[in-house]
């Protein structure tokens, strides 16, 4: 095995589905890294293809990790692949990718830094009961328990099938109240970032899954209150938080639109809304970064 380090270096020649490619190459190992969208900014998913040099070889494979998440990579047509990449909030300028050609009974790894655009964001203040602000032990054991509940979902979505296709729907089609990366002061005091975005919506009101999926947990929860996660294959689950009523069960095969619940105020909310996650793996990422993924191949 062969190991060999890259950094990305930005180009703008041509559009890729409406966005420019970050470009990188590595010259030993022969493979054409772009990105789309790019400048990709942290805590986004984004599509990664890559595209070995030569003549196509259908006994060519890849793989990969990013931020400790492995890549899935899709065979397409002219010799190339694509991934989804889950890029953390925390991830700085730039984002180590590992990818592993294999050929042959050879593999080759190259190591690409794919350059990052900052973001910033906004804090907003909210008053809720003291329980909610500051658990007590007895509620801060069972939000870290929940917790580890839904990371499993996370983890086990890498052994399912990608199940979706096009683009993915927006779960409510009203305003966005609240976007993701805000940081969240409770009773005036910082304690978290808004790591989802909230939808406004009176109790009762429709919540649709965004894409084909398996319902992979519906619980009763400390924070999030009666919740539904839903696992589209591939590394990527959505959460639907807050609701007033689940209209799924977990097994079920779900389509792009299709009702999964109600808007409610379930949980640690201060009003009614739908607040709507997305995680690559462990890496919670902007959901609105999904809109951005249909692109031709």
């Amino acid at each position: 095995m062969r190991t060999v380090r890259a950094a990305a270096r930005l180009g703008f020649g041509g559009l890729f589905a409406a966005a420019s490619a970050v470009a990188a190459r590595a010259q030993q190992t022969h493979i054409a890294v772009r990105t789309a969208p790019t400048p990709a900014p942290p805590g986004s998913v984004v599509w990664l293809f890559a595209r070995p040099a030569g003549a196509p070889d259908t006994s060519r494979s890849l793989d990969g990790t990013a931020a400790g998440e492995p890549l899935h990579f899709e065979r397409l047509a002219r010799g190339r692949f694509r991934a989804l990449v889950g890029i953390p909030l925390e991830a700085g300028d730039s984002l180590p990718v590992t990818l592993r050609l294999s050929a042959r009974g050879r593999t080759d790894t190259v190591v690409v830094l794919l350059a990052l655009r900052r973001a910033a964001y906004a804090r907003e203040r909210l008053t809720v009961a003291p329980r909610y602000a500051e658990p007590d032990s007895a509620a801060r054991a069972r939000i870290d328990a929940e917790l580890a509940q839904s990371r499993a979902v996370s983890r086990r979505s890498h052994d399912t099938p990608r199940l979706w296709s096009g683009r993915f729907l927006r779960p409510r089609p009203t305003r966005i109240t609240s976007t993701y990366g805000t940081g969240r002061e409770f009773n005036g005091q910082v304690t978290s970032r808004h790591l989802g975005t909230d939808f406004a919506g009176k109790v009762g009101a429709p919540v649709r899954a965004v894409g084909r999926a398996v319902v992979a947990l519906v619980a009763d929860f400390y924070l999030a209150g009666h919740a539904v996660y839903l696992d589209h294959g591939a590394g990527l689950v959505t959460g639907y938080f807050h609701l007033s009523r689940v209209d799924v069960s977990v097994g079920d095969t779900v389509a792009a639109g299709q009702q999964i619940g109600a808007v409610g105020r379930s949980g640690r909310a201060t009003g009614p809304h739908l607040h709507w996650i997305a995680r690559y793996g462990g890496i919670t990422v902007d959901p609105t970064s999904l809109f951005r993924l249909a692109s031709p191949d």
